[in-house]
């Protein structure tokens, strides 16, 4: 009886939350909050003081930060549904990172001020190009179903 108890307890929680949420997962999380709250910060102060200066800039901005909000959210809750969550924002952030950062070195005009996302994540010691790199790899290594 005492076994049935503890394997329904195991599957009830979830495996994959013990996995993704803990030891580097944990620090994975917090880089993407605070990730989450610089953006959101840097976006606010942007759009509310200088917008018309470059309205798709600071809108890329903000649209980085509901991506580093989604991410730190969906990597610390257990579940497929989660999981996928997870795979799907850490892609569009790397998409995010490369793309802005392409666009700014074959057009710099396209953007006349910094994103999040500019030069690659120039501004933030190249992070934001290596938080996803580490996110997706880490969600590969822990996904639903594995081992």
């Amino acid at each position: 009886m005492r076994r049935k108890i503890q394997e329904s307890s195991k599957t009830a929680a979830g495996p994959s939350k013990d996995r993704r949420s803990s030891g580097p997962g944990r620090l994975l999380i917090a880089v993407y909050g605070v990730f989450a709250l610089s953006a959101t910060a840097r976006a606010a102060f942007q759009i509310l003081t200088k917008f018309d200066e470059a309205p798709l800039a600071y809108s890329l901005t903000a649209f980085a930060a509901a991506v580093y909000l989604l991410a730190t959210v969906s990597l610390a809750r257990a579940g497929r549904k989660w999981y996928r969550v997870s795979v799907a924002a850490v892609s569009v952030e790397l998409m995010g990172v490369l793309g802005v950062g392409f666009l700014g070195v074959f057009d710099a005009a396209a953007f006349p001020n910094e994103t999040m996302w500019s030069g690659f994540g120039s501004g933030y010691a190249y992070i934001p190009l290596i938080l996803p790199l580490l996110g997706l790899g880490w969600l590969y290594r822990n996904r639903p179903g594995k081992g």
